[in-house]
């Protein structure tokens, strides 16, 4: 892996320095830092310097210069960065290969240093053990603000709020749209599918509804263009069947897998029709269009020409050999026909021949300076995955060229000029405008989220994929139009979810899809947990049956469900169902400013959209509760004397206040989980909202119902 990424490096680079450096190599830093996490060793082959260490320092010294050009958030990557550049293998490097005057500014470097064992290193790895659930010392004014916030009870909490339907901006609110990109409708979508999509946004979505925060989130299946002819013509059905009979099938999914869309639409809709045709019709007015003449594959045997997915071939860049017309699917590069090896019309199977055909371009280079200037502003406010910025980048880095926007097909947007009137919109011209044309089926006041960019906050979640379409191709096609259009703050796009040592594939069968998770019996909670817990943000990562029943058996029976059945059941068993008084020990605050400080780190994290560290604070919490039990032993207490029972009253009523706090804080992550912990502590309702303290919300004579 460090070989690799040095080969990498210097394409990335190109002579960058400092923080620029940092940006273009955002996805392998990530990925150093998290196998250092992950692990919790000092060097990244293990607890010993290696070669490794030595190369991959080499590599990343001469744009880096010292660690302090590495973001905060990369704590273990420049702990490690210090303590290689003061070790010997490097000095001598350095000595070996630095000119004379570099050689004396890197020595000047080290002595105005502190050491590797200094307390700045100290504090550093403090932070990473921290992260990863180690203890830091608690201040006495933590812990004297924890205790003050529990004494005020439900007092300490915002106020629930519930939006008006149909949900609209709110002046004064902080307004939040959330997207997940649309899934196409040719199929069923698999768990890959999913957590990159649609149950990363409504994980987010259920989140901000937490926090009173004014929110929308849309989704609808993608329904036209070649993907649904081919489907249709597989399946011996119309277009139109197809997308009624998928769209069914998605929707039953996301309910199963309870996706609190606030609207699933479609894009077969006379909304998108006008709202798309509008669009176009504005950039054609304004110049941002091109007409040209391509050369495409056309069968003569079909006697068609073949968009995209009606052809099959050899990739042009890495050689797989079942690429399609538009998007190789190992490799991810983006593809023209004619660009395939061995091509074949997919409907017959013979070889097609080169002929030309005229069609509508997006001007993108005429676009290309608007876009720049917004993507400077969103990257400087808004939270963009690393590797959402550095696909960007890549776009940018290598010129934009003008795009084709339409399609010789039948099923799809008409285009609305003379002589092009026998095309449709080509999909990726077309599928995002859905989210305008979804908002507007939910409501005729869709402008109000749409056209009010300074009211308005837009989170796109995606796969990586997905991420040129939406940072650059969307963009300039609502920037030409010069219509105020709301767009993208923060797009959250995720690494991919492989299947045990392969790929999902949707063509090919494999891994597990929507339905079968359902057949399978194990509740959709379990799933959304699993999912989460494995999400990839920073890397990719892989979907394991063991691994599944690893952290069902581990992290939720064992520790989370453990923790929350053990203090309902002593207030049930122990105290008639009624929460005891609590008499707080100096131990019982220390433990509510811990749980404060894991509360506070999850809200850090969520507002950044790291939905997977999140979860870890959660079951940090109900880690603390069962030790919290473990060591003050309530079921032994309770038969002792009077001090000793009213401690075990203390333990049971912090415990089961904790068991409370960790019903609110699982709602995004397990929804009917939230809700048997909600029924069966009996919350009540106006505690089911978050702020930013651990609060006493299930007093001394609170009543809680069957645990």
């Amino acid at each position: 892996q460090p070989a690799a990424s040095a080969a990498l490096y210097a394409q990335l680079v190109r002579g960058k320095k400092g923080p620029e450096a940092v940006e273009a190599l955002g996805p392998l830093l990530a990925h150093l830092e998290q196998s250092l996490r992950r692990r919790g060793a000092a060097y990244l082959a293990g607890d010993t310097e290696s070669v490794a260490d030595v190369v991959v320092w080499g590599t990343l010294f001469p744009v880096l210069q010292d660690e302090t050009s590495l973001p905060g958030e990369l704590q273990a990557l420049r702990t490690w960065f210090q303590r290689m550049t003061f070790s010997e293998a490097c000095r001598k490097a350095a000595d070996s290969i630095l000119t004379p005057e570099a050689l004396l500014e890197f020595k000047s470097y080290l002595q105005k240093q502190p050491p590797p064992c200094s307390a700045m290193e100290k504090a550093a790895s403090n932070e990473v053990e921290e992260e990863e659930g180690s203890e830091r010392a608690l201040t006495e004014e933590e812990i004297t603000a924890a205790t003050d916030a529990w004494d005020r009870g439900v007092a300490a909490l915002p106020k629930p709020w519930q939006p008006q339907k149909p949900v609209l901006p709110v002046e004064g609110m902080r307004n939040v749209l959330i997207t997940s990109a649309l899934p196409y409708v040719n199929n069923v979508p698999h768990l890959g599918n999913i957590i990159g999509c649609v149950l990363s946004a409504d994980t987010f979505a259920r989140y901000c509804r937490l926090r009173n925060w004014n929110t929308l989130y849309v989704c609808g299946t993608d329904e036209y263009g070649t993907a649904t002819e081919t489907k249709a013509v597989e399946e011996g059905l119309t277009p139109q069947e197809i997308c009624d009979k998928y769209n069914a099938i998605h929707a039953e999914i996301y309910r199963w897998f309870d996706i609190s869309f606030d609207f699933f639409g479609r894009t077969t809709t006379p909304c998108q029709t006008r709202i798309a045709q509008d669009i176009f019709q504005r950039l054609l007015a304004r110049g941002f269009l091109l007409e040209d003449t391509v050369e495409q594959l056309r069968c003569e045997n079909c006697q068609r020409f073949l968009a995209d997915r009606f052809v099959e071939g050899t990739c042009p860049f890495c050689g797989y050999e079942e690429a399609r017309g538009d998007q190789c699917d190992k490799c991810g590069k983006l593809i023209n026909a004619v660009e395939l090896k061995k091509p074949q019309c997919k409907l017959c199977k013979s070889v097609p021949v080169v002929k030309p055909t005229r069609h509508l371009f997006l001007d993108l280079p005429k676009l290309e300076e608007r876009l720049e200037s917004w993507l400077e502003q969103s990257w400087a406010t808004g939270d963009w995955t690393a590797n959402a910025r550095y696909i960007t980048r890549s776009w940018i880095r290598d010129g934009l060229k003008p795009r084709c926007i339409t399609r010789d097909l039948k099923w799809g947007t008409p285009v609305p000029l003379d002589g092009f009137c026998d095309k449709v919109f080509y999909v990726w011209f077309d599928a995002p405008i859905g989210y305008l044309s979804i908002t507007a089926n939910y409501t005729e006041h869709w402008e109000k989220w749409w056209k009010n960019p300074k009211q308005v906050e837009l989170y796109n979640f995606m796969a990586k994929d997905n991420v040129p379409f939406h940072s650059v191709i969307f963009p300039c096609s609502l920037l030409g139009t010069e219509d105020d259009y709301t767009l993208v703050n923060h797009l959250v796009a995720t690494e991919y979810l492989n299947y045990e040592d392969g790929k999902f594939s949707k063509s090919r069968g494999v891994g597990v899809f929507g339905d079968m998770a359902k057949d399978t019996g194990i509740p959709a909670d379990i799933w959304r947990f699993y999912l989460l817990s494995v999400r990839p943000e920073g890397q990719d990562s892989a979907f394991s049956w063991s691994d599944l029943m690893l952290k069902n058996n581990s992290e939720l029976l064992n520790n989370l469900g453990n923790f929350i059945n053990r203090a309902g059941m002593f207030v049930c068993k122990f105290f008639g169902g009624t929460v005891p008084d609590m008499i707080l020990t100096p131990d019982d605050k220390r433990l509510l400013a811990r749980v404060t400080l894991e509360l506070r780190q999850y809200h850090q994290l969520l507002e950044k959209v790291r939905i997977r560290d999140a979860l870890r604070c959660v079951l940090s919490i109900s880690r603390h509760g069962n030790q919290y039990i473990q060591v003050n032993e309530p079921w032994k207490r309770i038969k002792g004397d009077e001090e000793d029972r009213r401690r075990a009253g203390t333990v049971t009523g912090v415990a089961v206040n904790m068991a409370s706090l960790l019903g609110v804080l699982v709602q995004p992550y397990m929804p009917s989980v939230s809700r048997a912990i909600q029924g069966q502590l009996r919350i009540p309702p106006e505690c089911f909202v978050l702020g930013y303290d651990f609060t006493c919300t299930l007093p001394a004579g609170h009543r809680v119902g069957t645990v």
